[in-house]
């Protein structure tokens, strides 16, 4: 029977969780979940001047919203140094590493060397098979050793990439790598091999910036007699324009697209498409990515970012939501609008709910629940509204008379619903042979200050009687 699957995301928390960790969260989830697997969530904070709590706070935060759930507790690689030099130990006394004593300046005249023939830097293996007499000399001289991998020498190390193929590098090419800094602190390299070992982690998908990486650990689970993962590096995500993804395209933490009112469920869509494919499909209930995602349809070349089809993905998911959650949605999403801490505190339950019976015609016409809190902005407007400048020339060119003369007729009705009040304005226009985008258009601009709405009847309704006569009463003057 075979292993059980079982993947990790294991970002670094030396910044907030960008968009690409999150897709590599995201395919990492759908795969544990399509195979009834597990995904485990690692913390690689080794590095202890980068790492802060706040990001390791975002980070699991971000997961959370995404709503990509691990299995378990997070694990912290930093508290797992002692087993990483224990493993480095053992492989020094097995013979599969060895102690380096090769100092900082002759580190330095082997880059300067490679430099000047224009080939990378490598490790010339000058300690790898020195003498116990050398090694106690160079102690006697106080020198501290790096530990470092005795990696073979001939022949090639091959990865069987479930998306790259068949991936292979010389050996010749592959230096001795440092498992053990002379401080006794572990490396990355190092560190990720014997966390993922432990933690029975049996595919390993993560960016393919990473795939020469995966050639160096290949060989430490080599020299450790221990199973090789299976592994899967995605291309990266580039920019609309092909460069390299930066923050004007939309290289941002993910609690960013959470404060430009994104719904989570959206961006978890867009992200599980770029670079993934089921046939042409584009709409996937979480059900559906799950039964279909398979590592087979990831493809090999960068995918490309692009706010407008997320923008419109993110407006289809709104138009499906009940009201109630997108009401609910938009409380985290105020702080960071012009205003929006104005209207949180105006948020008592008679405003939220006009709010939810403006929800239908409001989401119509928003693809972002900033949009959808910007077209609201009618109902918590102070009297006397000023009318931006699209809506200011329609009431400036004839729409104040179009007021006055609605008026009398408005202030007459015994019922302020919608029937009476679409049959109201219809029997003005006909009345006064304009067409209804005429009256519409003016009334609009009195009751929101713009020149685009919800639908007017329902503008009228959701204000109520007295502020909606007394909106038209002020622009009317």
């Amino acid at each position: 029977m075979p292993d059980a699957i079982v993947t990790r995301f294991a970002p670094s928390p030396t910044g907030f969780l960008h968009i690409g960790g999150a897709r590599t969260a995201l395919f990492n989830w759908l795969y544990a979940r399509r195979h009834g697997g597990k995904m485990l969530l690692r913390i690689e904070d080794t590095d202890r001047e980068r790492s802060t709590e706040a990001a390791i706070g975002a980070i699991l935060d971000g997961l959370t919203w995404l709503g990509l759930d691990w299995d378990g507790d997070a694990i912290y690689q930093f508290a797992r140094a002692d087993r990483h030099r224990a493993v480095a130990e053992a492989m020094l006394a097995g013979g599969r590493a060895y102690k380096c004593y090769a100092t900082p300046e002759e580190l330095d005249a082997m880059r300067e060397q490679a430099k000047a023939e224009g080939r990378p830097m490598r490790y010339d293996g000058r300690w790898r098979d020195r003498t116990d007499a050398e090694r106690a000399a160079a102690e006697a001289r106080g020198l501290r050793p790096v530990i470092r991998l005795r990696a073979p020498l001939a022949g090639e190390t091959i990865v069987e990439d479930l998306v790259q193929g068949r991936v292979s590098w010389s050996n010749d090419n592959l230096d001795d790598l440092v498992l053990l800094r002379s401080d006794g602190t572990p490396t990355y390299m190092l560190a990720v091999v014997v966390d993922d070992h432990d933690m029975g982690v049996t595919h390993v998908i993560r960016g393919d910036d990473h795939l020469t990486n995966a050639a160096r650990q290949t060989q430490i689970y080599e020299a450790m007699g221990w199973k090789v993962p299976a592994m899967a590096h995605i291309p990266m995500i580039l920019g609309p324009d092909g460069a390299k993804l930066s923050k004007r395209h939309g290289a941002l933490g993910i609690e960013a697209y959470r404060a430009m009112g994104y719904l989570p469920v959206a961006l978890r869509n867009y992200l599980v498409r770029l670079g993934w494919s089921h046939g042409d499909q584009e709409i996937f209930s979480t059900e559906e990515m799950i039964a279909a995602f398979d590592l087979r349809n990831v493809g090999r070349s960068p995918a490309r970012f692009d706010f407008a089809k997320l923008e419109n993905l993110n407006g289809h998911y709104m138009r499906q939501a009940a009201d109630a959650d997108l009401l609910a949605a938009i409380a985290p999403v105020l702080p960071h609008v012009e205003g929006g801490e104005r209207i949180a505190g105006m948020l008592d339950d008679s405003m939220r709910a006009k709010w939810l019976q403006a929800m239908p015609g409001l989401k119509e016409r928003a693809k972002t629940l900033v949009e959808l809190i910007d077209g609201a902005r009618f109902l918590f407007a102070e009297r006397p509204l000023v009318p931006d400048a699209k809506a200011a020339e329609i009431l400036d060119k004839g729409g104040r008379a179009v007021l006055k003369a609605l008026l009398p007729r408005l202030e007459a009705l015994a019922d302020w619903d919608l029937a009476t009040l679409e049959a109201t304005i219809r029997a003005e226009a006909e009345a006064t042979g304009q067409k209804l985008g005429a009256l519409a258009q003016p009334l609009r601009a009195a009751l929101t200050g713009r020149a685009t709405s919800p639908g007017i009847f329902d503008v009228f309704v959701v204000l109520g009687r007295a502020e909606s006569l007394a909106r038209l009463r002020d622009q009317a003057r």
